[in-house]
């Protein structure tokens, strides 16, 4: 199945396990998602994730019957991409959530961009 924005089929896989309560999540596999996978883990969106022959498996966190994830959103798309300097690194949901940003070092938080001083593609936001 081909897909044209395997970032946001990934952040939709998850959003719709969450919503059926569901454990665990297969996405396939490519090295940008499992750096957005080790990113949620890191920062204790999810409890684990395992890399297989084509795919990710992610173990989806809950805490007293709800999910960690309350929500998920995409923000830099095919049809327009969005490139933010180190001063327009947004704060998510005042400090509650996270944004993941591509920078030439690779996948980081918002945080860790800022402490870096690095700007780069703004790809989504989870709070």
């Amino acid at each position: 199945m081909m897909v044209n924005d395997p970032i946001a089929d990934m952040l939709t896989r998850i959003r719709n396990s969450h919503s059926a309560m569901r454990r665990e999540v297969v996405i396939p596999c490519s090295n940008i998602k499992e750096s957005m996978a080790y990113l949620m883990k890191e920062e204790g969106y999810i409890t684990d994730y395992s890399v297989e022959e084509r795919d990710i498996k992610v173990t989806l966190k809950y805490a007293k019957g709800r999910p960690a994830i309350s929500g998920l959103k995409r923000i830099s798309k095919p049809g327009r991409r969005v490139y933010i300097g180190v001063g327009d690194i947004p704060s998510v949901r005042n400090g509650l959530g996270i944004c993941i940003i591509s920078t030439s070092q690779g996948l980081m938080t918002g945080e860790t961009a800022k402490e870096k001083k690095f700007g780069g593609e703004l790809l989504c936001e989870i709070w």
